[in-house]
């Protein structure tokens, strides 16, 4: 009897135990759930964009969730509008990006700094804004933040529109801090992952960009290099974010960088071209080919909408000074006598895999810098190559492979005792 009794109580016990369990789980899911739809709802959500023609004047018009203070600026050459929103999520239905009319002859947007929202408009000529205004909601309508473009003239545009490029300054000046971090008894190696945030890069088969294949590909490769415990790896970029090409270069240096790798996919009008190549600085490119690729690779900057008149005198000071020849010479070394040499072992090279132009990113004066197309995602087949996981991690070794032998053989000569 007493036995029935217990049973019955544990039975008992068991249930009560059960249901509080449950009340509990139910209480931390619906906390959970309550602290997420609360984050979501603080996000500044841009929901869409629309284009407006009346008479003369072109109306922007960008649909957002909350209140913003846009920053908006112009550039010329060619003719864009930038507007920086901040702290800003993208929701854009994505035929929005094919969106033209009137003066606006094509735009992008993506993120410029972390949680910073950019839209680069492309113009036909040159613009002032007539208009700028916020409208509150209204019935079932959200905010909308609109502008009035109408014609006016090259000097007009420059004097009214000119950029304010606040942010360039302030994109790296923590790279001192983080430079105290690197230990120098290891080679350094920057690994930058080409365009980002409101440059998407190359578009290939089934729509699939240039930014989030290298990307993945840059975090493959520092995964497999940390591994060795034999190199400090430091990623130009980790997240879809723009970053300028001379800032690319800025941050590698910074970092006193050894070795400087950026990695690519590349297009191609024909998608029966394909392979794997490497490319580094010449003034006088090697073929057609690669000076196109290189003005391509060179217009990311006017694609993120910056001005490069400031640039001007570093640029040609970094031309000047990148006559010290050893640093071309290493990284020439680099890429046709080690890097190419170990992927002819197991991977497709393109045609003349070594090619040479004049790449921004690779004008560091002191940094021995590689430009490498992984191959060319306009191609069906690399395409589903690139992006299959096993092969990824294949190139990534071949590349991890390279790097290794090079720093055993040239770390000395980088680094003197």
């Amino acid at each position: 009897m007493f036995y029935l009794f217990l049973t019955k109580r544990f039975r008992f016990s068991g249930l009560v135990s059960l249901l509080i369990t449950n009340i509990i789980v139910l209480i931390v899911l619906s906390a959970i759930n309550f602290l997420a739809s609360t984050a979501l709802a603080e996000i500044t959500r841009v929901e869409d964009i629309r284009i407006g023609l009346r008479d003369n004047s072109t109306r922007f018009v960008i649909d957002l969730n909350k209140k913003v203070s846009p920053n908006i600026f112009g550039l010329e050459d060619p003719y864009r509008i930038v507007i920086d929103l901040p702290q800003v999520e993208f929701f854009i239905p994505q035929n929005r990006e094919k969106i033209s009319g009137g003066h606006i002859k094509g735009l992008r947007y993506g993120f410029f700094t972390p949680g910073n929202g950019r839209l680069v408009i492309d113009l036909r000529g040159p613009i002032k804004v007539k208009n700028n205004f916020m409208i509150p909601p209204q019935d079932s309508k959200k905010w909308r933040l609109v502008f009035d473009f109408i014609s006016t003239t090259r000097e007009e545009f420059i004097e009214t529109m000119g950029p304010r490029q606040r942010h360039i300054r302030d994109e790296y000046s923590h790279s001192k801090n983080l430079r105290k971090k690197i230990n120098k008894r290891l080679p350094v190696i920057a690994i930058d992952a080409g365009h980002g945030g409101v440059d998407p890069g190359a578009i290939g088969v089934s729509g699939v960009n240039e930014k989030n294949l290298v990307l993945d590909y840059v975090k493959e490769l520092d995964r497999q290099l940390r591994a060795t415990n034999r190199i400090k790896t430091v990623l130009i970029r980790d997240d879809d974010t723009f970053v300028s090409l001379r800032n690319r270069m800025a941050k590698a240096r910074g970092m006193n960088a050894d070795l400087f790798l950026s990695l690519h996919a590349n297009a191609h009008k024909d998608n029966t071209v394909r392979g794997f190549s490497a490319y580094t600085l010449s003034e006088k490119a090697s073929d057609v080919e690669a000076q196109q690729l290189a003005n391509k690779e060179n217009k990311s900057d006017v694609i993120g909408g910056l001005n490069l008149g400031p640039y001007s005198d570093e640029v040609q000071n970094i031309l000047i000074d990148f006559a010290q020849a050893k640093t071309n010479e290493l990284s020439i070394i680099f890429a046709r006598d080690i890097l190419l040499k170990e992927a002819s072992k197991s991977i497709i090279l393109l045609k003349r895999p070594w090619r040479s132009a004049g790449f921004t990113v690779l004008k560091a004066p002191d940094v021995p810098s590689i430009l490498i197309e992984l191959g060319y995602i306009t191609n069906k087949e690399e395409k589903n190559l690139l992006n299959n996981s096993e092969y990824k991690r294949k190139l990534c070794a071949v590349m991890k492979r390279a790097i290794l032998k090079y720093f055993d053989l040239h770390f000395s000569k980088i680094k003197t005792p």
